[in-house]
């Protein structure tokens, strides 16, 4: 039986279609406290374009070590501006896309009656803070405490890696306070209001990668970043979105 020209031709584009590589995944790196929203974002994102996104989360000198030494991924979501240093070979460049506000945050109920940083000295008073060298929550807390004259006096019995790992501390009581980031605090702690860590807000950017293996994917990302469900998916997650 003689077929057609159109037969051959509708074969031939099944057969492409059938072995046709699926679209490559986008490598992002997002600072661990930020999994819970970006998550979201990144699955957002692949209903919507079906580009898939593979996120490496972890603390920030582990990401920076990670993409020095690689020398691959397309974005990094860091937890501060100044994270962004050390990989500055890599950084095509970045945008802002929301606030980190950090807070002191203690148990639901405030057991230990603490009403800002300088009770914290109090005798017996238990504080986890984030690693001063790693991560951005624990140089941020190490600064407020210097400017609070608090730097030597606290009871610090651990240094956590990420911020999901401060919370923790606090949530299975081994400790009685924690500095983290506002969106981290859990339905489990209260946040204690303090002007001296008011100062210490910071922006979470999006940095374009030089090593980038997918530019035009990236964009497409970035530009997702800046959209209405990425916006509302933030602010889900207790974040303020800049303007």
């Amino acid at each position: 039986m003689r077929r057609s020209p159109l037969f051959f031709c509708a074969s031939a584009l099944l057969l492409l279609f059938c072995f046709a590589s699926p679209a490559s995944a986008l490598h992002v790196y997002c600072g661990a406290g930020m999994a819970k929203a970006f998550g979201e974002i990144a699955e957002a994102f692949t209903r919507e374009t079906g580009i898939p996104v593979e996120v490496t989360y972890a603390n920030a000198g582990q990401i920076q070590s990670q993409i020095n030494t690689a020398q691959e991924g397309d974005l990094f979501i860091a937890g501060a501006e100044e994270e962004l240093i050390p990989i500055k070979t890599w950084v095509l460049s970045s945008r802002g896309l929301v606030k980190h506000l950090p807070v002191l945050a203690v148990a639901r109920g405030n057991p230990r009656h603490i009403r800002g940083l300088q009770d914290l000295k109090q005798e017996g008073i238990r504080v986890v803070l984030g690693d001063g060298k790693a991560t951005p929550i624990g140089k941020v807390a190490d600064k407020a405490l210097a400017e609070a004259g608090l730097a030597e006096a606290l009871n610090v019995v651990s240094r956590g890696v990420t911020a999901p790992s401060i919370v923790n501390a606090l949530n299975v009581g081994e400790c009685d306070a924690v500095i983290v980031w506002k969106e981290n605090v859990s339905s489990a702690m209260e946040i204690v209001p303090d002007p001296a860590l008011d100062a210490h807000a910071k922006i979470v950017p999006a940095a374009s990668l030089s090593c980038s293996g997918d530019s035009e994917g990236r964009e497409r990302l970035l530009e997702f970043l800046g959209s209405r469900t990425a916006r509302t998916l933030w602010e889900k997650h207790g974040y303020t979105v800049l303007d």
